[in-house]
């Protein structure tokens, strides 16, 4: 089989805040046409890697590599035309338009106005935020700003996506949207990586599976390989059991105490 060449390559990444610090000797590869989830419990440093991964973050040592190249050789301009990045927080200090936010994915392109019209609007679409097009970005809610900004990314069409937990404020059917979405920019040849809490969600969409403790990486690899019982209920200190369903899809069931077991009889029984 020929090797794909790689989207991103880290290499033994330090990184401190002042004295303390956050991650250890981390290293990653990420293939274009891969989904991969960065998992793991709050402060093991998963927003601080894809900080780094995405050139927001200033490494205290180690590499980081697009597409080959050294990640300190790209300018701003080229940076954005290669990744796009959507932080943990949408928030909007001004009252621009739903549209306007989306189009700011264009600015580091030079396309026709009507190439950009029509990534736009696609982008807004795929991410439902089309009716809302001209509303106030200030006056949506969280999980409608986390659409728009997703749509922004989008819109970007850069190679490389970087996602901070893109589907903590959604409902379940923009949830489902929106890894549905990142399947299908890594089937158009993107590779795009996620920080994400919902281990049920990173289980069905991810290709890949990067699981975090303490600042560093103790698995990688396919799902079924590093969504262990064992190594969950490990790394995430709580007991948590992993079944296959009749579907082919895991499921991921954390250990429940026996007041709530018995409260789920009572409403269920």
């Amino acid at each position: 089989m020929t090797r794909l060449a790689t989207a991103l390559t880290a290499s033994n990444i330090d990184f401190s805040y002042g004295e303390k610090k956050i991650l250890h000797s981390t290293s990653i590869e990420v293939l274009p046409g891969q989904v991969v989830g960065l998992l793991g419990p709050n402060g093991t440093g998963k927003s601080t890697l894809l900080g780094v991964l995405s050139g927001d973050l200033d490494a205290t040592s180690g590499s980081v590599e697009l597409f080959g190249r050294a990640l300190t050789s790209y300018g701003r301009k080229e940076l954005a035309q290669t990744r796009s990045v959507m932080p943990q927080a949408s928030e909007f200090p001004f009252a621009y338009l739903v549209r306007d936010i989306v189009a700011m994915g264009r600015s580091c392109w030079s396309g026709s106005d009507n190439e950009d019209r029509t990534i736009i609007e696609d982008a807004m679409s795929s991410t439902d935020v089309w009716d809302m097009a001209d509303r106030d970005v200030t006056r949506l809610s969280g999980g409608e700003k986390a659409r728009v900004t997703l749509a922004r990314v989008i819109a970007q069409k850069a190679r490389l996506v970087f996602l901070d937990e893109p589907t903590a404020a959604l409902d379940i059917s923009h949830q489902e949207r929106t890894m549905e979405m990142c399947g299908q920019m890594a089937d158009e040849g993107c590779a795009v990586v996620a920080v994400m809490h919902d281990i049920q969600l990173a289980a069905a969409y991810c290709d890949a599976i990067a699981l975090m403790s303490g600042g560093r990486i103790v698995a990688y690899g396919k799902p079924r390989e590093v969504l262990t019982t064992e190594a969950l209920s490990e790394v995430y200190g709580w007991p948590i059991s992993v079944m296959e369903l009749a579907t082919g899809d895991l499921a991921i069931i954390p250990g429940r105490t026996a007041r709530s077991a018995r409260s789920s009889a009572e409403k269920w029984g």
